[in-house]
């Protein structure tokens, strides 16, 4: 049933007689008839379907394709199934796009109006006649649906009113969300999510990666950075439980998810050292700044994020991404199940390394250090995805260590980003300086990422100590 407010849809008997609203007020006109036609889409296995995606080519407004975002994308009648194939490529895994299910509907439209004229609802009457073609065999099914919309400025009293007619003549909520559906049934059920905790947690990533990739093709904002955070945390938990996972094939797509991680770094990276870069600027004194700087740094990353974007788009094009999509739905399949006891050790293993690096930091000064922090971040990150995989089965002491050890990875990620950034301004004096520019106000913004930099080192510190004194499942204690 859709919402109260707007319209509501049922199911009557083919037999039944139209259902009529006069007086009171209401007129109804005798029906429109027109007659449509849909061709339903999707993969051998209903992979478009199960994840909420469908593909649908209709003879009056040609192929549409409607995500669970409730977005739609059109094209002419005269495309193909391949023209559609590349945006829905994480869902489809390379599988051919085939017919699966072809619906008439004989529509029947009737105009409620009031007194002025004014349209105040519509009801449709469909008449369906589906085949599903996705089986052994053809199977056909004839229904009736009535779909009732309410004009927008219509009172949300008059719903209730036509529901009492409809109700009257036979009419029942609608079962099925459409039509579609309806005619599949349990075709396109899926085996049952995992319970275990491992699993289910690189299911919930695999299914954030596949999301982000149909975000980039469809050109939406932050698609990159999403897209780098599933195959990160994807690559984590399988190094992290490679063990439970399967050695040898985990191992093998943490090297890939490595390598596409790779690909979207330069495009995600200028993205952040761009806003970085000028929201720094923003806090310098327009006396202290000198020099064209600001259209600097949009020609440089302009340049940065084309090649970047450009070289994802062809990482994301490539038969070497296909199959590692192909392979980590494989794995998921064919998962062996994990106790919960066997979770202590990998985590326990990843906290070890996380202090060891920490304390290899001791004694250390410039780009050395620099770097060993950079190496803590990592072992953070790793610990932190590690905890987030296992959460759900363990207590409130391994939800506080979590908690820890993300503010030391989140403070040492800004410290990254000082390095980084330092690097890049002094990039830009140099070239600048090569252009006779006044780079004074370059300078200005490395000395304060150094000081920056130095209160993220005091600010680490601390919350390391935090970390090391504070509640931890004993079993985790270094």
């Amino acid at each position: 049933m859709k919402s109260a407010e707007s319209g509501r849809k049922y199911e009557l008997s083919l037999k039944a007689r139209v259902p009529r609203l006069a007086g009171k007020g209401i007129a109804q006109e005798a029906p429109a008839e027109r007659t449509l036609e849909t061709v339903y889409y999707d993969t051998k296995g209903f992979r478009l379907t199960r994840a909420g995606i469908t593909l649908r080519r209709s003879s009056d407004s040609g192929w549409r394709l409607s995500f669970p975002s409730g977005q739609e994308l059109r094209f002419p009648l005269g495309e193909g199934p391949a023209s559609f194939a590349p945006l829905v490529r994480a869902y489809t895994l390379d599988r051919k796009l085939r017919p699966i299910a072809q619906v008439r509907t004989d529509r029947f439209t009737h105009r409620w109006s009031d007194e002025s004229g004014r349209t105040v609802a519509t009801l449709a009457d469909d008449h369906v006649t589906g085949e599903f073609l996705g089986g052994q065999a053809l199977r056909l099914d004839r229904w009736r649906e009535l779909d009732v919309e309410l004009a927008p400025d219509s009172s949300p009293g008059l719903l209730d009113r036509l529901d009492r007619t409809l109700r009257k003549r036979g009419a029942e909520n609608a079962w099925w969300p459409s039509k579609l559906q309806r005619l599949l049934g349990d075709e396109t059920e899926g085996a049952r999510g995992r319970d275990e905790v491992l699993p289910a947690y690189l299911s919930e990533q695999f299914e954030r990666l596949r999301r982000a990739d149909l975000g980039f093709r469809l050109g939406e904002e932050d698609s990159v950075h999403q897209l780098r955070v599933a195959a990160r945390k994807l690559r984590s938990a399988l190094q992290t439980f490679n063990s439970l996972a399967g050695k040898k094939k985990a191992t093998a797509l943490a090297a890939e998810l490595k390598w596409l991680g790779g690909e979207l770094a330069p495009a995600r990276d200028a993205e952040v050292s761009q806003a970085r870069l000028e929201a720094c600027l923003d806090e310098v004194p327009s006396e202290l700044v000198f020099g064209p700087l600001r259209q600097y740094l949009t020609r440089d990353f302009a340049r940065t994020s084309q090649n970047g974007l450009a070289r994802a788009t062809e990482a994301l094009s490539s038969t070497r991404y296909a199959t590692l999509l192909k392979s980590i739905a494989t794995l998921l399949d064919t998962m062996p199940p994990v106790r919960k006891k066997a979770l202590r050790k990998p985590l326990r293993k990843t906290a070890r390394k996380l202090y060891r690096a920490a304390a290899a930091t001791e004694g250390l000064s410039g780009a050395e250090l620099e770097q060993a922090l950079h190496n803590v971040r990592k072992k953070a990150k790793r610990a932190r995805y590690a905890a987030d995989a296992v959460r759900p089965v363990f207590g409130k002491k391994l939800r506080t260590w979590r908690k820890n050890v993300k503010a030391v990875q989140q403070t040492l990620g800004k410290h990254q980003d000082t390095v980084v950034d330092r690097a890049a301004l002094r990039h830009f004096a140099i070239d600048g300086f090569g252009e006779n520019q006044n780079t004074f106000t370059f300078g200005l913004l490395y000395g304060r990422d150094e000081a920056a930099a130095k209160m993220l080192r005091d600010r680490f510190a601390g919350e390391w100590r935090t970390l090391r004194k504070g509640a931890c499942p004993s079993w985790l204690a270094a």
